[in-house]
């Protein structure tokens, strides 16, 4: 039987229908300007893969082109339906998070703290909304896109597993598998869990059966996938080998790394993470959850020390922006609870245009001008883009479909049939095979070595006659004896600004099975 009074049962149902609406707003906001540029180069990558179902892929597990997949058999393949998942995926996590600001005031000490609970579950859920981490979360279709919500589902049944009922380990085990199905990052956040129950009170609970009964749980469910990982003999870790090898990412320094968490989250916003970290680890109201505190600096630690993109550590944050809520709820500072809502949505709001595509590729230009700091980037070769890589690669992919359309116009029927189309990467073989598919230009399906494209293999082309996109002249003379130049496809927005299509033909290098193995790329 509930005991609290009905006003307070009221307070909490308003608080809830505000939560709501909140999360309301920014799924109609991500359904709105979802469409304003063009499908991202990974969008590509997961269309393909999910007209490819399998237990595992190259680069990623099957959860998101499993979802991708669904997605285009309901409603079809605009770029708001690609992008359903994430819109609504980071919408959900407002209320997830405001959830779980009102488990942590639940804490003995603050519970009778009725209208602190209210403020908290407020600011967490406005806050979550506005960083600008998680708006790009719910503007792209990506492996990140479900992180968050998966990441604090864990924290979540961690605090019930150790405050209320084991049992609850159950839930994080299956929450955890899913998560693994789609991205392996989150193995981190169970080692970081593991770290912090160890060093508090709570490491009773690794001597309970269903601590270990949700671990194994967790592995069954993964498992699917961790057997195509060894039957293809470990290809993610592969790609990872390479990409350190190649230098591909930025590598940040653990001060940069600290202050692009900052930017990536609302600079203004920093305080109050912070300040929900340094509740978590040394607040006596919080003293019970003290191993989520334990547990980010694990998180942090690792993807520091291993290199990560400054990105990666995103989903552990609605927990720190809910301590920190929950402290700044509970405080005496009046002036401060006025002050903080205002400080960091005004600040968060002017910084939606960086990941919301509220504006036309030109104002995006005039505005990123106009900022007093550089827009962090994650790879190198980002580095010359005009605009940030999330936008940069929504750009160029029609034009460069376009120019192999008109040098696959000029094939006779019978060239068409032994004429293959073959890419450099995923990005462009990704957009032949949709954007082709979709304007109905009759293009077979792009072949690449690029990540899972190579397991696809050749498709049965000899090679004989090839449409290559993204290759130099002076390389292909060397392996045909016929080179002719299609066009070049131009976008000045685009990453890859200029694509030039050839026609290849009279391979000198044999057949195209015999050289595949030298194609592949994982990287």
């Amino acid at each position: 039987m509930n005991s609290a009074p009905d006003g307070r049962r009221a307070n909490y149902r308003w608080a809830w229908l505000a939560v709501w609406l909140i999360a309301a707003a920014k799924f109609a906001l991500h359904f709105y300007f979802n469409n304003r540029y063009g499908y991202f180069r990974d969008e590509f990558n997961y269309i393909a893969c999910g007209e490819h179902l399998d237990w595992g892929f190259v680069d990623h597990p099957p959860l998101i082109p499993l979802a991708v997949k669904l997605s285009r058999m309901l409603f079809g393949d605009s770029l708001r339906v690609i992008r359903l998942v994430p819109a609504i995926a980071s919408s959900l996590m407002v209320v997830q998070a405001a959830a779980l600001a009102r488990r942590l005031m639940q804490s003995p000490v603050l519970a009778r703290r009725m209208n602190g609970t209210t403020y908290a579950m407020l600011l967490t859920a406005a806050t979550i909304a506005l960083a600008p981490i998680y708006l790009s979360a719910g503007s792209l279709l990506t492996t990140n896109c479900l992180e968050p919500l998966l990441w604090m589902g864990c924290v979540y049944f961690a605090i019930r597993a150790v405050q209320d009922d084991p049992r609850f380990w159950l839930a994080f085990g299956a929450t955890a598998g899913l998560g693994m199905e789609e991205k392996y990052s989150i193995a981190v956040l169970g080692g970081g869990i593991v770290f912090g129950l160890l060093l508090t009170p709570h490491r009773r609970a690794l001597a309970s059966r269903w601590i270990w009964l949700g671990g194994a749980l967790a592995l069954l469910i993964f498992l699917p996938n961790l057997l195509w990982n060894i039957q293809h003999h470990w290809p993610f870790l592969e790609v990872m080998r390479n990409i350190r090898a190649t230098g591909k990412d930025v590598v940040l320094s653990p001060p940069r790394f600290f202050l692009e968490q900052m930017l990536l989250l609302g600079p203004v916003s920093a305080p109050l993470w912070l300040g929900g970290l340094g509740a978590l680890l040394w607040w006596r109201r919080l003293r019970p959850f003290r191993f989520l505190g334990w547990c980010y600096l694990f998180t942090f630690a690792f993807f520091e020390l291993s290199h990560g993109k400054n990105y990666y550590l995103a989903p552990v944050y609605p927990m720190l922006f809910a301590a920190g809520s929950a402290a700044l709820a509970a405080s005496s500072l009046r002036w401060l609870k006025s002050a903080a809502p205002l400080a960091i949505l005004s600040t968060n709001l002017v910084l939606v245009p960086l990941v919301v595509p509220v504006l036309s590729p030109e104002k995006l230009s005039a505005y990123l001008d106009s900022l007093p700091f550089e827009v962090p980037r994650s790879e190198v070769s980002f580095a010359g883009a005009s605009l940030p890589q999330h936008y940069a690669d929504q750009f160029g992919w029609q034009e460069m479909v376009d120019v192999v359309a008109r040098g696959w116009a000029t094939l006779s029927p019978e060239e068409r049939a032994h004429c293959g189309i073959f890419a450099q990467n995923y990005g462009q073989a990704g957009a032949i095979d949709l954007l082709g598919s979709k304007l109905n230009l009759g293009l077979p399906p792009a072949l690449s070595g690029h990540q899972t494209y190579y397991l696809w293999g050749t498709h049965g082309y000899s090679g004989n006659c090839l449409i290559v996109t993204g290759d130099g002249e002076a390389r292909l003379r060397q392996l045909f004896e016929l080179v002719e130049k299609i066009g070049e496809s131009s976008s000045a927005y685009a990453m890859e600004k200029r694509i030039p299509v050839y026609l290849c033909k009279r391979a000198k290098f044999g057949s195209l099975e015999a050289i595949w193995p030298k194609i592949k790329l994982w990287r």
